[in-house]
């Protein structure tokens, strides 16, 4: 049975992808590393905690004597990579927790498996032959789009704020170990995710939250800034696909294909909250414009056509079905 480290696996993509994928892959252990910072909750994990192909371990990808003891235990075969500071808010306010985890972090893991798996530069060891890095990654690092245009895997890089700059860093990491050392690796980059087990911080559950709770809903600017959302259980069946069958120093970009205006996002919500459990007033009315954030992009979409040409993959959700469940989940949380 293989043994392969999950990073971040307490996390809002990672604790979607881990049940689903020992659900999916019964030959496989997963060892979920996670330091439980404030987006980690074993909660998360919870409906996995009885399954004895799942170990938990509290712990630091920054910490590289300890992610080489792991490995020497676990004999790792493979290495999928969710763990980072993902809020773009945060990384505003303290940018070098953002340099230390997405960056240092990422280059422990890397120097890690490439001394375990590797003799030299393009020479795997025995046994570890088909031993594969897989990092998740955002369409945050191709920068801004204006009113048309898709972001492809041919699209230059262009960060407009510490978190996303982070991420392309880690995406020229991963890289570098491909192309210098022959290391088996695949990156996967994701547009905005939403469902269940997301940060209450995050725009979707905020709108939520906020709105079963009587208090304002805030959306930065006009809320006419866009973004393409990918349901998380569609992102996970990507990742498994890539994981599994992608080509190795590929990148593979994972979209739904729903570009929506956070203002559509969060009429949306409320409307289906008018629905389902009224109350006297609207809650539209609870919708208020706040301060934009510095450097705030104004669209992002995916073009997603490689991934389902190669791999055959295809999202199942679009937004205004996904958005139905997700909301029922957060009900359960909330109320």
């Amino acid at each position: 049975m293989q043994v392969i480290l999950v990073t971040g696996g307490a996390g809002f993509i990672g604790a979607n992808f881990i049940p689903y994928f020992l659900e999916n892959n019964k030959a496989y252990k997963v060892v979920n590393l996670d330091l439980l910072t404030y987006a980690g909750d074993l909660s998360n994990v919870s409906e996995i905690q009885e399954n004895s192909r799942h170990t938990f371990i509290h712990g630091d990808i920054c910490d590289k004597k300890f992610v080489e003891t792991l490995f020497n235990k676990h004999q790792f075969s493979a290495v999928i990579h969710f763990a980072a500071e993902s809020h773009v808010d945060n990384s505003i306010t303290n940018p070098d927790a953002f340099v230390k985890t997405n960056i240092l972090g990422t280059f422990n893991l890397l120097e890690t498996a490439k001394n375990y798996w590797m003799e030299s530069p393009n020479v795997y060891k025995k046994g570890f032959e088909d031993a594969r890095f897989h990092h998740i990654s955002t369409d945050e690092v191709y920068g801004t789009l204006g009113k048309t245009g898709l972001f492809t895997e041919e699209t230059p890089y262009a960060p407009n704020s510490p978190y996303s700059a982070s991420k392309a860093s880690s995406d020229f990491m991963v890289r570098s170990y491909f192309h210098t050392y022959g290391m088996n690796v695949v990156t996967t980059n994701c547009s905005n995710n939403y469902g269940p087990k997301q940060h209450d911080e995050k725009l979707i559950p905020t709108i939520i939250r906020k709105a079963v709770s009587g208090e304002k809903i805030p959306i930065y600017g006009d809320g006419k800034n866009i973004r393409d959302w990918l349901y998380v259980l569609d992102h996970c069946k990507g990742i498994e696909l890539v994981f599994k069958s992608g080509k190795f120093g590929e990148t593979y970009n994972i979209g739904g294909k729903n570009e929506r205006d956070n203002l559509y996002i969060a009429h949306t919500i409320c409307a289906i909250l008018d629905e389902i459990i009224p109350k006297t007033t609207s809650y539209k009315e609870q919708i208020h414009f706040v301060k934009d954030r510095p450097g705030h992009d104004y669209r992002y979409a995916i073009d997603a056509t490689k991934l389902e040409k190669e791999l055959g993959w295809r999202a199942a959700e679009n937004f205004e079905s996904g958005i139905r469940k997700t909301i029922q989940w957060y009900l359960s949380k909330y109320i």
